[in-house]
């Protein structure tokens, strides 16, 4: 069933220029009621402690949706540029309490019920791999988030235009790694056979994809092929293409590195670092073209990267945006994130 924008809450940092530019922008471009602009007051940088998000993030949004009597009506929420990106914590490897902020904010539904989630690791997720039914409340008690983010305003107001332009046509990339016994192989083959066959790209040698024509979908691991050297592939993507990969740090930042920036390793003395990691940039896929992207703040480990076989296939028949990723991510309260206009459908082909 196609979601409405009365559904969609857009929240605005006050105290940031681009997030009120961004936010007004995709609220007048996707016709969302003037009463869904929520505005929070925060410090428009991208990392907080725990007590910056309680106070200045969750509480007022929870108080915004509670005074308009929009916490059943609202599915996604919208963040913008300017909002912060994480949530900065201690604890190492599946134990820690870091999260980015929009899977934090998944859980607010759930806490204005009165319901209780422990801050250390992933929560389980009620709407992964839920392939056949309708996303609602109060049925999946969380809200889907999204966020409108790019290197520039440009970037940003190009992923409200080119949603609005999202058909259903092109081909669906695959790109596999070499490393055959991956489980993530696999996955990334899965993804294919539930796609049509006409309508799939698929490769898993050593190559990497690049230059490809008409791209709507795509999916590999990103830098964390040994072969993937280059930060662009030089895709043409259509209009409401949609781009995966495993890979722990691709939103790390939404600063834009130099155009002298590549991808580099980890052992190098952080010499062939970007913003604390030497990995592949979801930023990249939107300056480049895509209309919407996932990546991870930080190490999600691989089951908790979202997975192409629930995303891609979900997104080709009819799902929103928001949806599709959502099916194919396994926990919240985590390092996910993702990009773009949570409203956006292909369509029939």
């Amino acid at each position: 069933m196609a979601q409405t924008p009365a559904q969609v809450l857009v929240v605005v940092n006050g105290k940031s220029p681009v997030s009120r530019e961004i936010g007004d922008y995709y609220m007048r471009k996707r016709g969302i009621p003037p009463s869904n602009r929520c505005v929070i007051q925060t410090e428009a940088i991208e990392r907080i402690g725990r007590d910056v998000y309680n106070k200045d993030i969750e509480v007022p949004i929870g108080k915004f949706l509670t005074a308009h009597r929009l916490q059943e009506q609202i599915l996604y929420i919208v963040l913008t540029s300017g909002v912060p990106l994480r949530i900065e914590g201690t604890g190492e490897a599946l134990k820690s309490d870091a999260a980015s902020v929009d899977s934090e904010l998944t859980l607010l539904y759930a806490r204005l019920r009165g319901m209780s989630i422990p801050l250390a690791g992933p929560a389980n997720n009620p709407f992964f791999g839920q392939r056949d039914t309708p996303f609602r409340h109060p049925l999946f008690p969380i809200y889907l988030v999204t966020r409108l983010d790019g290197y520039n305003m440009s970037d940003m107001k190009a992923l409200v235009d080119r949603a609005l332009a999202a058909r259903n046509t092109g081909k669906f990339v695959i790109d596999l790694r070499e490393d055959n016994a991956t489980p993530g192989n696999q996955w990334l083959r899965n993804t294919a056979l539930l796609l049509p066959k006409d309508r799939v790209i698929i490769d898993d040698s050593a190559t990497v994809l690049t230059g490809i024509k008409d791209v709507i979908g795509y999916a590999s691991w990103g830098s964390n092929d040994r072969a993937h050297r280059q930060r662009f592939l030089h895709f043409q993507w259509l209009p409401g293409a949609i781009a995966t990969e495993f890979v722990s740090t691709d939103a790390r930042t939404f600063q834009q590195p130099p155009e002298s920036w590549n991808l580099g390793n980890w052992a190098d003395d952080h010499k062939t670092w970007w913003a604390g990691a030497p990995q592949s940039m979801t930023g990249d896929y939107i300056h480049e073209g895509a209309s919407g992207a996932s990546g991870q703040v930080d190490e999600p480990f691989l089951a908790f990267c979202p997975r192409p076989e629930f995303v891609l296939p979900s997104y080709y028949a009819g799902r929103n945006l928001a949806e599709s990723f959502y099916m194919g991510i396994r926990g919240l309260s985590w390092m996910n994130v993702v990009i773009g206009d949570p409203l956006m459908r292909l369509g029939k082909p």
